[in-house]
């Protein structure tokens, strides 16, 4: 019979706990916020390019 090969859960669960760890000190951003910054901008380039006479 085969022997299988014992791994603790905290070993195995390690690289999740510093995953996590990382992840809480990133900035954290509204998905609302950034598509309605998004959109801003769009709409800015927009304005800009129509006023300066790039527009088609």
């Amino acid at each position: 019979m085969a022997r299988k090969k014992s791994e603790s859960g905290l070993m195995s669960s390690a690289g999740l706990m510093r995953y996590f760890e990382s992840e809480e000190t990133s900035i954290l951003v509204d998905p609302k916020t950034l598509v309605s910054i998004s959109v801003a901008i769009a709409i800015a380039v927009l304005a800009l390019n129509a006023y300066f006479g790039v527009w088609p």
